[in-house]
């Protein structure tokens, strides 16, 4: 296991990655960082917890975005989020925390007026696109009777021009306005905020139409947007609370200014990463939450590690092929899927758990079938501790047979605390980076392949 002289042996390491993190939150400067145009870049989404005047988010944008939210409720009967990457994967999580998988299923009543949830654009799926447009026009059908239907495209696309969303969501828009019964279709964008001769396809688009704009931020990667307008945009839309979420990341950011290792959980994190990779061959990364709504969390978190970390070159241009294979698994599921590759498979493994200490609803197991002794042992029990002695055991499990796991836990699942658990990710990649001198904030192997598709969809327009 990482231990204590390993971290001793990196000491001046950390010491200059801490000074890097520090410069970075202090002017948003990364050493040899540019942007996909070559151009230097600020980083800036540790900003992001700050609501100040003149910051990404102020009390002013703030405002904003709680008085769209409460537009929107009582008055829009559904939302369809479209995006992709980060416009997607953090807003699934502020969603999945906040309104769990039956939302869509809950009355207006239970719903405190706000509207459904929907996500799009996240993938050019033909069966699904199409089966939404139906489901959508169906709730009109259903709800006719009770006046016009109501729904709000909310298209999130920096450059505007991303193939997944803006696809999709021309599909959508034009058939639900020729749908029968009529639907009144709204459309808000969030998209680069520049105007004048830079400014992006959706932009001018969303001046032309009228439509609400609110901003994906310069300085600020998808992966780390969750804490803007991207992620905050849809999250009022269905009440989360934005201002406990942006409090517990900046409380995670404060606990993190500290240069003591063992009191900056960030930097911790990133050293036990970064030596378990770089001095123990632990090269994948399998992020397992214990329980269902936080299957989200791992999948946002899969975008994060890939992106930031994934490097083929250090900051001097040496191959260096960095970065762990993040893997999704959910506890108790995948135990009964992946955890025979997990403790028996090769020894390549860090395994990230995540527990919730104490949960808002909590059934006892009851004795319902008293002559079925096996089944009367878990009677008594609450269903958390039955979740937890699972997720005990096979951390021990893999402890025993040496093979490196940890446990984050979190004192409730709320927006507060999943505040502190994303930021503290998004810092600790911030770390990592350092750490085995990598450019946490471009993605080549992204512009990559967006080079090749360009010419591809030229031609098959053309056929």
């Amino acid at each position: 296991m990482v231990n204590s002289r390993d971290i001793a042996a990196i000491s001046e390491r950390l010491a200059a990655a801490h000074a890097a993190v520090k410069h970075m939150r202090a002017t948003g400067e990364v050493r040899g960082h540019l942007s996909k145009d070559g151009q230097p870049e600020r980083v800036l989404f540790t900003q992001l917890p700050y609501v100040r005047p003149g910051n990404l988010n102020s009390p002013a944008s703030i405002a904003r975005l709680k008085e769209f939210g409460q537009s929107l409720q009582n008055n829009v009967h559904a939302i369809i989020s479209f995006g992709i990457g980060g416009s997607y994967l953090g807003n699934k999580v502020l969603f999945d925390i906040g309104c769990g998988e039956f939302w869509n299923s809950k009355g207006t009543e239970e719903r405190r007026g706000y509207p459904k949830l929907y996500f799009s654009g996240n993938n050019m799926d033909p069966r699904r696109t199409a089966e939404l447009i139906e489901h959508i026009t169906y709730e009109a059908r259903t709800t006719a009777c009770h006046g016009t239907y109501r729904v709000l495209l909310l298209v999130i696309s920096k450059s505007g021009s991303t193939l997944d969303t803006m696809s999709t969501f021309m599909v959508v828009y034009d058939a639900l306005k020729k749908a029968n019964p009529a639907i009144e279709v709204q459309v808000a964008a969030v998209t680069d905020p520049a105007a004048g001769a830079a400014e992006t396809l959706l932009h001018k688009l969303a001046v032309e139409q009228g439509w609400p704009l609110f901003s994906v931020p310069d300085g600020v990667g998808g992966r780390f947007s969750v804490f803007s307008e991207v992620g905050l945009v849809t999250a009022v839309g269905t009440g989360f609370d934005i201002d406990a979420f942006l409090a517990g990341a900046r409380a995670m950011d404060e606990a993190c200014r500290t240069d003591d290792i063992w009191s900056n959980p960030a930097m911790l994190n990133a050293a036990l990463k970064y030596l378990a990779a770089a001095r123990y061959g632990r090269n994948i990364e399998v992020f397992m939450p214990y329980g269902d709504y936080l299957k989200s969390v791992a999948e946002w978190y899969v975008q994060l590690l890939a992106e930031s970390l994934g490097k083929r070159t250090d900051r001097s241009g040496r191959e260096v092929l960095y970065g762990r294979t993040p893997l999704v698994a959910v506890g108790t599921t995948d135990m009964h899927a992946q955890t025979q590759q997990h403790q028996d498979g090769q020894r390549d493994k860090v395994v990230q758990f995540i527990k919730i200490a104490n949960w808002q609803t909590d059934p006892v197991i009851p004795d319902a079938f008293p002559a079925a002794a096996k089944l009367s042992q878990m009677a008594g029990l609450r269903l958390s501790q039955a979740l937890d002695a699972a997720r005990e055991a096979n951390a021990e499990a893999l402890s025993q047979d040496g093979r490196f796991n940890a446990t984050f836990i979190l004192p409730a699942m709320n927006a507060y605390h999943l505040g502190e658990l994303l930021y503290l990710l998004a810092l600790s990649v911030a770390y990592e980076g350092e750490l085995a001198d990598v450019d946490a904030f471009d993605q080549p192997g992204v512009e990559a392949y967006k080079r090749l598709l360009g010419p591809m969809l030229k031609q098959l327009h053309g056929k």
